[in-house]
């Protein structure tokens, strides 16, 4: 389970890893990690502690990964480490674990594809049960689906990672192939011409 710098704390870690959760958990560049043994593939093991411990009394054994990342729009010299769990190297290298840590902003992405971009930030559903709340929540899930699923055809006549594919431009064709049943019941806005 990746997470940003913001959600590191030994409560927070020590109650996800309970339920066998495996942790992926991207540190502050402040945050002192001590390499108590290095790694054949060039992460560490550490220890981390509470911020309330400063007997380091109760400490938690992580594997550091420490690694830059180019081309990605980040400032110059920008570096990423995350800790996890998953200790042994051999099993989880750490170039595997980098790019699994990044895939995090994909789901982050579809989050935000389901909050603003398809539905709109200002659109209330209309339903006036619970039932028809869900109801229309369920027609939402569907419809995202769908266009998820016409990114992914796209993407393969492309030769192209499905995340190369523009969700906006997507929600913009498929608002233009709208059938006239789908433009009388207010299904987005009537597309313009560019």
């Amino acid at each position: 389970m990746p997470a940003d710098r913001e959600f590191l704390g030994m409560p927070l870690w020590r109650t996800f890893a309970a339920t066998g959760a495996d942790l992926l958990w991207r540190v502050s560049a402040d945050r002192i990690l001590p390499m108590h043994r290095m790694l054949r593939d060039g992460s560490w093991l550490s220890r981390i502690h509470a911020a309330t411990d400063p007997a380091h009394t109760g400490p938690i054994t992580v594997r550091v990964l420490a690694y830059q990342l180019n081309g990605t729009g980040q400032a110059a010299g920008e570096g990423y480490r995350p800790v996890t769990t998953l200790l042994d190297a051999r099993c989880y290298p750490a170039r595997q674990m980098a790019a699994l840590y990044h895939e995090r902003w994909e789901a982050e992405s579809v989050l935000a594809e389901l909050e603003t971009r398809r539905r709109g930030a200002h659109v209330v559903l209309a339903g006036k049960t619970p039932d028809g709340v869900l109801q229309q929540l369920w027609a939402h899930l569907l419809v995202h689906r769908a266009l998820r699923g016409q990114m992914v055809r796209t993407a393969a006549t492309q030769h192209l990672d499905p995340d190369r594919i523009s969700f906006t431009e997507t929600l913009h064709a498929a608002r233009c192939r709208r059938t006239p049943s789908m433009r009388s019941i207010g299904y987005g806005r009537m597309c313009s011409p560019r």
